[in-house]
C-alpha cells in the first residue's frame, strides 16, 4: 500500500510498524523476554561445567540452542513477524554464547566471572569472551586503536545516515509506489543503523569502560574476495561464533575445506531461523544463498582465483560485490521483506 504525502505518512508508518512489531499477546512476550535471562544464566553454568565435564557441557549447550529455538518459535507463532524475529534471534544468540563459552573453556580459554559473563554475554554482540577476561588477549587481529570518542562519532554519523536512507525509502515509496527502490534504500539504511550505528556506540561504551573491544564490521567494502569478506570483514561476531562452535571442533575430523563448508551451512541454518521462520515462508532460500557462497569461497581458496583477484583490485571488487548483491533476493526473500523490512519503512506490503 502506498501512502500519499504528507497527509497520511505518519498514519501509514504507525500502521505498518503496528502490523509488524506490536505484540498481540503482551504477557506472553514479556514471559519470553524473561526466558532470555534463563538462557543467559544457563550459559554461565555450562561454562563452569566445561572445566570438569566438557562433553556433557557441549551436549547440554547445544540442547539449550535447539530447545530454546523450538520453544520460542512455537510459542511466538501467533505474534507479528517482527516480534517473532527479535525473540528467535535473542534466544538463539544467547544460547550460542553458551556453546562458544564451552568450546573456549575446552580449548584452555578463560572462565569468566559472573560480572564478566553478564558484560560479555548480555552486553556485547561479539563472540570472543577473552576480551572481557583478565587474561591477556590473544593477538588474533591487528589492534583497533580508535578511542571511545572515535567510535561515538562514527556511530552517530552512521545512525543519522541510516535514518535518512530509511526516511528516503518511505518517501520514495509514497511518491512512486516502487517497492524495489524502497527496498534498495531500506536495507542499507537498517544495516547502517544497527551494524554500523548501534554497534559502534556499544564499542564507544565499552572502550570508555576500559574494555578493548573492536569494530565488528571492519570496512567490508574493502574486501578483495568473498573469503576475505566473510572471514575478516563482515559481522565478526558471526565469524567468531562459527569458528569456535563449528569450524574448530570439526576441522580435525573432516579437514579444513569440509569444516568451512559446514560453517557456511550452519550460517544458512541460522539465517533460516532469523529470516524464514518469523514469516513462515521462503524456507530454503537463505540456506541456498550461503551454500552458493560456501562453494564460491571454496573455489577461491582451492584454486589460484583468490591470488588472481588480489592482483587486480578492480576485478576483485566487481567479483565480490556482484556475488554479494545479485543473489540478495534469495537471502532477503519477498515474505521477509513484506513482514520485517517494509514495516520499518512505514510500508504495508
Amino acid at each position: 500500500m502506498a501512502c500519499a504525502l504528507p497527509t497520511t505518512w505518519a498514519g501509514c508508518r504507525v500502521s505498518a510498524l503496528w502490523d509488524g512489531y506490536w505484540p498481540d499477546n503482551g504477557v506472553l512476550v514479556l514471559g519470553l523476554l524473561a526466558g532470555l535471562l534463563l538462557s543467559l544464566l544457563s550459559g554461565f553454568g555450562l561454562m563452569h561445567l566445561a572445566r570438569t565435564r566438557p562433553r556433557t557441557a557441549r551436549g547440554l549447550s547445544w540442547g539449550v540452542v535447539l530447545g530454546g529455538f523450538s520453544v520460542y518459535s512455537w510459542m511466538s507463532a501467533a505474534e507479528p513477524p517482527g516480534i517473532r524475529m527479535l525473540l528467535i534471534i535473542g534466544i538463539v544468540l544467547l544460547a550460542m554464547k553458551g556453546v562458544v563459552a564451552v568450546e573456549t573453556v575446552d580449548s584452555d580459554g578463560p572462565v569468566l566471572t559472573a560480572r564478566q559473563w553478564l558484560a560479555w554475554a548480555g552486553g556485547w554482540p561479539g563472540m570472543d569472551p577473552q576480551i572481557f577476561s583478565t587474561d591477556p588477549p590473544t593477538p588474533s587481529r591487528a589492534p583497533d586503536v580508535r578511542s571511545a570518542g572515535d567510535f561515538l562519532l562514527r556511530g552517530l554519523a552512521r545512525l543519522l545516515l541510516g535514518a535518512l536512507l530509511l526516511a528516503g525509502a518511505t518517501a520514495s515509496h509514497a511518491a512512486t509506489g516502487s517497492l524495489v527502490l524502497a527496498t534498495i534504500l531500506a536495507l542499507p539504511g537498517i544495516s547502517l543503523i544497527l551494524h554500523f550505528g548501534v554497534f559502534n556506540l556499544l564499542c564507544a561504551f565499552w572502550r570508555a569502560c576500559g574494555v578493548r573491544v573492536y569494530t565488528l564490521f571492519p570496512a567490508p567494502l574493502r574486501a578483495q574476495s568473498l573469503g576475505e569478506f566473510w572471514g575478516r570483514r563482515w559481522n565478526l561476531p558471526f565469524t567468531e561464533m562459527i569458528q569456535r562452535a563449528v569450524y574448530r571442533p570439526l576441522v580435525s575430523i573432516v579437514g579444513r575445506p569440509a569444516a568451512a563448508l559446514c560453517g557456511f551451512g550452519f550460517s544458512g541454518l541460522l539465517h533460516e531461523c532469523a529470516i524464514s521462520v518469523p514469516v513462515s515462508r521462503g524456507y530454503g532460500l537463505p540456506m541456498l544463498y550461503f551454500v552458493i557462497h560456501g562453494g564460491l569461497v571454496a573455489l577461491e581458496r582451492g584454486t589460484s582465483l583468490e591470488d588472481w583477484l588480489r592482483r587486480r583490485p578492480v576485478w576483485s571488487r566487481v567479483w565480490t560485490v556482484s556475488w554479494l548483491a545479485l543473489p540478495m533476493g534469495i537471502l532477503f526473500h519477498p515474505p521477509f521483506l513484506r513482514g520485517i523490512v517494509w514495516p520499518l519503512a512505514g510500508i504495508v506490503g
